[in-house]
């Protein structure tokens, strides 16, 4: 998910929508078919990889549809005949025709929210796969022709799909949020995330000529199509996750800018508002997108998409991490939507949107998860980048006190992972158990050089690239190393929170891990006994009689205390 969304009290139902609290526990694990072919490598996605997406879409505010096409090219696995292709579009949007090398099929069938193309004897072979100035250019492509009126987001970015709204003048105002619901909402594609248009994407947008389209990437071509229409083509470079790619469209206006990071490359900034909120955009953006990137490069290394550059565009809802296209939604207020989500005062100083969203480019745009089941990997350590922001800019102690803010909102309910192969992500718990988790280990490693070197490599070692959960733990234990696994698993897996458990008894201390996983025993550390190295067997050390009555942990470990008799 894009942005955090709380449990203040005039928004509690909307929370109750977006993670479904209330719902049974033994439901849990009820998946449908339709779930299964959402959500895994089927057979019909196995023996070939996206290339590239070249989308043309014509929306038509009146009537709330769309139509156009998606040209995907593409790479082959394995050769062979007989081979079948999942291609996903959710209902009610549906497949007019298809077009294979430029020839029209007609064997194709749909079932629920995936079509089926039968390619018969046709022959696949991956030798047909040219390399071109060292990237492999694809044969092979299929262009597919669709229409129809998307589902409407009821409370985006959260429960998304197209957005159909209007300006405060009252103008049309277009977009789209589509994360965990899926690109398939909107355009035919490889609806998975674990498969990216290597070569990037084009997007293609016809809007009225009182209006302008904007996307990701950079602007290709705005060409008048004499009919009181713009078609608008905007070209990635990189590859991009399938929920990114999305089109904004109102009566946008633009400034620019640039900045010089530490590769002194020149990275453009580009800035995409609504006309009467062009001087607030200024201001705001102005005053943080620059600070923010000096922070992250900082911590993550340099931005990871400088051919596509840094953009953020006005939108109707909160917010999203559209990659190179960052959705805004904020009001140009400080914090979150006026409010500090820790409630220590720091985040109060920085515009939240703009600070997570950007956190974003390195944690779920650059490195990515196959299975949304792992996304604790993208918004655990976003949430935390909103951490060492505070802490680069306002120093060690403000970014600890906001973390040990964030925490308060922690509610346990469920494993931050959540099952793999049915599109089906973890708790919520996710961004602030995620944050705590990552600041936890911080702790443990004990050396912030160690720490800062292992986000910044794995931006490095995982540029561009799909992860799962078990490549960054593995990881972080090789980089420390410290073996982190049983830490890991206790945060990851368990909703249990570890109990430092003592017992003091003239001048004999006895300690000890409880609630807590077998074999946990994670090193803390204390006020004035200092470091322990805790198991969950009682062990014992002497100490001064009256030194202490009362174990504080410090309080960075995401931990509880217990004195036991």
């Amino acid at each position: 998910m894009a942005t955090l969304f709380f449990r203040f009290s005039f928004i509690v139902p909307l929370f109750f929508v977006m993670y479904s609290c209330a719902q049974p526990l033994n439901r849990q694990n009820q998946f449908t078919r339709q779930d299964t072919l959402r959500g895994s490598i089927t057979p019909e996605r196995a023996w070939w990889d996206v290339a590239s997406y070249n989308i043309q879409v014509t929306p038509d505010y009146k009537t709330r549809t769309i139509s156009g096409w998606n040209q995907i090219s593409f790479d082959i696995n394995t050769d062979g005949k007989n081979k079948k292709m999942q291609i996903d579009l959710q209902q009610p949007m549906e497949i007019d025709s298809i077009l294979f090398e430029k020839k029209k099929i007609s064997t194709f069938k749909r079932l629920g929210n995936v079509y089926i193309i039968d390619f018969g004897n046709y022959e696949f072979t991956a030798a047909r796969t040219l390399v071109k100035k060292d990237k492999a250019i694809p044969l092979h492509s299929i262009k597919i022709y669709f229409h129809g009126k998307p589902r409407e987001a009821i409370n985006p970015p959260w429960n998304g799909g197209w957005i159909w709204s209007k300006d405060a003048k009252g103008r049309p105002w277009m977009t789209v949020a589509c994360q965990g619901l899926g690109a398939s909402v909107w355009y035919p594609c490889k609806d998975y995330q674990g498969d990216e248009p290597d070569l990037g994407a084009l997007l293609q947008v016809r809007v009225p000529d009182t209006l302008v389209a904007v996307a990701n990437g950079k602007l290709h071509a705005a060409d008048d199509q004499k009919d009181g229409t713009v078609l608008y083509t905007w070209q990635v470079k990189n590859p991009i996750n399938n929920y990114n790619i999305v089109p904004y469209i109102g009566k946008y206006v633009h400034w620019s800018d640039n900045y010089i990071g530490e590769t002194e490359k020149n990275l453009s900034l580009d800035y995409w508002v609504l006309d009467y909120n062009l001087e607030k955009s200024k201001k705001q953006f102005g005053r943080d997108v620059k600070r923010m990137l000096e922070a992250f490069e900082y911590w993550f290394g340099p931005y990871p998409f400088f051919e596509d550059g840094f953009k953020i565009v006005e939108s109707s809802h909160l917010g999203m991490e559209h990659q190179s296209a960052i959705a805004y939604g904020n009001y140009y207020l400080d914090g979150y939507l006026g409010m500090d989500l820790s409630g220590s005062g720091w985040g109060k100083k920085w515009d939240y949107i703009i600070v997570h969203e950007s956190g974003h480019e390195w944690f779920a745009n650059n490195i990515t998860t196959n299975d949304i089941a792992d996304m604790w990997v993208h918004e655990g350590f976003t949430m935390y980048s909103e951490v060492l922001f505070t802490e680069y800019h306002y120093g060690k102690q403000a970014g600890d006190e906001y973390l040990q803010g964030i925490r308060q909102k922690i509610s346990n309910d469920r494993p931050l992972i959540g099952p793999y192969g049915v599109n089906k992500e973890g708790s919520g718990d996710m961004y602030n158990k995620g944050a705590s988790l990552l600041h936890t280990i911080r702790q443990v490693i004990n050396d912030d050089t160690v720490f800062r070197k292992i986000l910044r490599g794995l931006n490095k070692d995982f540029y561009h690239k799909m992860v799962d959960t078990k490549d960054v733990e593995d990881y972080f234990s090789r980089h420390s190393g410290k073996d982190l696994s049983k830490i890991f698993d206790q945060f990851l897996r368990t909703t249990e929170i570890p109990v430092l458990e003592y017992k003091i008894n003239a001048g004999n201390f006895s300690y000890r891990w409880a609630n807590c996983i077998s074999g946990f025993n994670m090193p803390v550390y204390t006020e004035k006994i200092g470091w322990l190295s805790p198991t969950t067997e009682w062990k014992d050390k002497m100490i001064p009689a009256g030194l202490i009555e009362q174990l504080n942990a410090n309080a960075n470990f995401y931990i509880t205390t217990k004195k036991v008799n």
